[in-house]
């Protein structure tokens, strides 16, 4: 039984020109690390070489690797690479707290740490560097696991949308940022449902957020659907309440880099806008969340740290000119101060339902405690006032 609560799997869903590869894998020194440098994306795409854990965290930093999941997995093979000369109990501490530090927000690094530490702590310091491997692979193939049954789950959203549809009218599904196999090891998140929809025939269809400041929609989610030829259409990120209003929306799906016990769901910037216009026009919204992204010991989104970027992330756009050349421009008088607030907090209120690998499930409380119960003992107490 694997960590998705399941052994059926399906083939890869991630493809480069028709290639099947994944995200992150140990190159054939077996040693050094391979991803995908996400921040040229999608005018070119370039493998970046990890040989150091500094290689890792400013990967993790500079968002050449992004995506919760993805984050993790970079960060465990980190502690591998810091590994490498010197296995001893104080540079493991201090590799750790290293990749810790890099980004707050998502739940998925701390938790893949964790899993290091675990693995790695009793072991005598010679065995030390195999089990560090081992277990990072392990948790690149727990996640593609987790990720297929994630898709299973959504798969049935979809086909209950689709069979309400008359003459094979497509499903309209909203997504925001990239929560698909470039934020994963593969599959992706909110994107492996839509994956698997589109796999089995039915006739779906994408509005892909461009998701400012960073432009993760229209760079990376555009870039996946059109690898694996999914129907999509890229829209400014304040479309979607007009598309919602004239019923031009079915499904709203999105990720999540941290969900509180409570059920509330941190995830990139302007999600909140999204879950409120959807209740407003009486539009599913659902969150796709990996265990590994469930905080237990966050009681509410209160609780979920919100990172703040450089404002030159806002200020500045990163493009392709029509001579070819990739340049970055000022969109920003000089003089005036940016704000970068890199996530935001969806109530549970707002979440029709959490799709986890362990089935869709509604964002409370108790339905986590049900569906996680070997981690929700962790959890805080339930308050009063809740």
């Amino acid at each position: 039984m694997s960590a998705a609560g399941t052994s059926l799997c399906y083939g890869n869903a991630m493809k480069i020109a028709g290639k099947p590869m994944r995200s992150i894998w140990v190159e054939p020194d077996g040693m050094s690390v391979g991803i995908i440098d996400q921040t040229l994306l999608p005018h070119r795409f370039e493998t970046l070489r990890l040989a150091t854990l500094e290689d890792a965290a400013q990967a993790i930093m500079t968002m050449q690797a992004r995506g919760a999941p993805l984050i993790g997995t970079v960060a465990a093979y980190g502690i591998c690479l810091a590994l490498l000369p010197d296995a001893s109990d104080e540079n493991l501490e201090r590799s750790c707290a290293r990749l810790l530090a890099t980004r707050p927000t998502a739940i998925n690094l701390k938790w893949a740490l964790d899993e290091m530490i675990a693995a790695i702590r009793n072991q005598p310091r010679e065995q030390r560097i195999a089990a560090a491997y081992r277990r990072a692979a392990a948790i690149c193939d727990e996640d593609v696991a987790i990720n297929q049954a994630i898709g299973r789950h959504g798969l049935k959203l979809i086909e209950d949308i689709a069979a309400k549809k008359k003459n094979s009218e497509r499903v309209n599904v909203l997504t925001h940022c990239n929560a698909g196999w470039l934020a994963t090891v593969d599959w992706g998140t909110a994107t492996a449902p839509i994956y698997m929809a589109h796999d089995k025939g039915i006739a779906i269809h994408v509005w892909v957020d461009e998701t400012r400041p960073r432009n993760q929609g229209a760079a990376l989610t555009a870039f996946e659907l059109s690898q694996h030829g999914v129907p999509h259409t890229v829209i400014a990120d304040n479309a979607g309440g007009h598309l919602m209003q004239h019923q031009f929306v079915d499904l709203v799906l999105v990720g999540a880099d941290r969900v509180s016990v409570q059920g509330d769901v941190g995830n990139k910037i302007g999600t909140y806008l999204k879950a409120l216009a959807a209740r407003d026009n009486h539009v599913p919204f659902y969150a796709a969340a990996p265990s590994p992204s469930i905080d237990f010991s966050a009681n509410d989104g209160g609780a979920i740290p919100i990172e703040q970027r450089s404002g030159e992330e806002v200020a500045t756009v990163t493009g392709r000119t029509r001579e070819g050349r990739i340049e970055t421009v000022r969109i920003a008088p000089d003089e005036s101060p940016v704000a970068n607030y890199a996530f935001d907090v969806t109530p549970a209120r707002l979440v029709s339902g959490l799709i986890t690998e362990r089935g869709v499930i509604a964002a409370n409380r108790a339905a986590l405690a049900a569906a996680f119960p070997e981690r929700a003992g962790h959890a805080p107490k339930q308050t009063a006032a809740e």
